[in-house]
């Protein structure tokens, strides 16, 4: 028997908060065979019906609010005012592919026939078939939602293998669905990398958040398959501060967009790039982070929780030490119990650093100083990554110069990197990701295949000779 996969909470890693075998590989395809059976069940289903399920799974996700908030804080120790707001957001994700339903399938075009037979020239999405989303822990439920939801509301079968640290998360979003759906259409499958593959290798379609190694990998997979794909792979990203920026209010954004959640945030703020002096906006940054409080993320107040696993607290204490040792200097205490790790501020770090170019995933970023916005844009884009960066400024002109010349799929200009619009496109750059984007509208089109149809009324009856004569 395979040894069980069991997810802990980080705050108390004696309570154990779910557990499971986890799913071979020759079962997934038996579970995915009986997913296809009840997916030519599910897309002959009107949107009215398929409308109607997602929007009592949002309705559940309401009445389950506190409880399910309740679970994220416990089994990821997401800080309890984001879990909360990861539940609210989740219910509307929901509601709004539940009115997707009703989208347009398609276009109506002019049909090229001869003038004399009428005929219509339009597009038609359809479902790809099964979806098989592969995703992470930091957002349980709201990550595989945004991609269970559209996969449903186009009509496809959904095969979820979430991360074995969110099992129980996992679990909560499949009760969601109970009773709603045709049996078997949507599967949580608990597992490793070998589940997660063999969900690549059933699916029709590939959605995949997580790590840019993995996520290439994915991409590489899919592509052998010839099925499509989109991988969501992180970010190295970075605030760009401009000098008539309004420092306590960019300090104290700055603060809670790379530290808030222990960083564990595919959006974080993991660079600041400051134009000018960088003196007073790092005093006000060592100040927002010192008061930033951290402990224990069911307290309200808390902003900072520990992080999910000994593995990621010792990567934050060896970068720091990695900086350290090459010159960086430490602005913060810094220091951990347990998996509770100090947010660290460094400056005086060589832009080259490994600590400086790939994304630690921790509450850790780094201050550095440029002469002006030519020398912040070419710092910024001079990493693999591009998800998102945001730009902190009053000169409109510099504002708008900062977003054309960044190379990220996300700008958020006085607005912190964190934070995500579920109807707009979500994707990055280079290799933050890969293939189509998701959420939105985005989404309907990745998760179907648009076929061209050409439909010629049939030639007029010929005219019999007596009546000719």
């Amino acid at each position: 028997m395979s040894e069980l996969i069991q997810s802990r909470s980080p705050q108390n890693p004696d309570d154990v908060v779910a557990e499971h075998a986890p799913v071979p590989p020759h079962r997934v395809a038996d579970l995915a065979a009986r997913a296809r059976v009840a997916q030519a069940v599910w897309r002959r289903e009107g949107p009215a019906g398929r409308a109607s399920a997602l929007r009592v799974a949002a309705e559940r996700m309401r009445a389950r609010a506190d409880a399910t908030a309740d679970l994220i804080v416990r089994e990821v120790g997401k800080p309890v005012a984001e879990a909360r707001a990861e539940v609210g957001r989740a219910a509307a994700i929901l509601d709004y592919y539940a009115q997707s339903c009703f989208a347009a399938t398609g276009d109506l075009l002019p049909p090229s026939l001869p003038a004399e037979q009428p005929g219509l020239l339009y597009t038609e999405r359809r479902p790809r078939g099964v979806a098989g989303l592969v995703t992470p822990w930091n957002f349980p439920v709201a990550i595989p939602l945004w991609k269970a939801a559209p996969a449903l509301a186009t009509g496809n079968a959904v095969l979820l293998k979430p991360s074995p640290e969110a099992l129980a998360c996992a679990e909560a979003v499949g009760r969601l669905f109970d009773g709603l759906l045709p049996d078997g259409l949507l599967q949580v499958l608990p597992g490793g990398a070998e589940t997660g593959q063999a969900v690549i290798d059933a699916a029709d379609v590939v959605s995949f958040t997580g790590s840019a190694a993995v996520g290439a990998e994915v991409a590489v997979a899919a592509a052998r398959a010839g099925v499509p794909v989109q991988a969501e792979m992180g970010g190295q990203n970075a605030a760009v501060v401009l000098p008539d920026a309004d420092l306590a209010a960019t300090a104290a954004m700055l603060a809670a967009a790379a530290m808030g959640y222990a960083g564990q945030k595919c959006t974080a703020t993991r660079r600041i790039v400051v134009v000018g002096d960088p003196a007073p906006l790092t005093e006000a940054l060592v100040a927002a982070v010192a008061a930033l409080p951290c402990g224990d993320p069911a307290r309200a107040d808390v902003a900072v929780g520990p992080v999910i696993t000994p593995v990621a607290r010792d990567r934050v204490r060896d970068a720091v030490e990695a900086a350290r040792a090459d010159g960086g200097r430490v602005l913060t205490p810094g220091g951990d119990t347990g998996l509770l790790v100090a947010p660290v501020l460094l400056d005086r770090l060589d832009p080259g650093h490994p600590v400086a170019r790939e994304e630690t995933f921790g509450p850790l970023a780094t201050i550095f100083a440029v002469p002006d916005l030519a020398a912040a844009i070419t710092l910024v884009n001079d990493v693999r990554y591009g998800l998102v960066t945001s730009v902190h400024g009053r000169d409109l002109g510099l504002l708008l110069e900062a977003a054309r010349g960044v190379d990220s799929g996300l700008i958020r200009v006085n607005a912190p990197t964190t934070g995500v619009d579920f109807h707009a496109p979500f994707g990055g750059e280079k290799a933050s990701s890969h293939g189509p984007r998701e959420q939105g509208t985005a989404a309907l089109d990745f998760y179907t295949s648009t076929r061209t149809v050409t439909l010629a009324a049939p030639p007029p009856p010929p005219v019999p000779a007596e009546e000719s004569a």
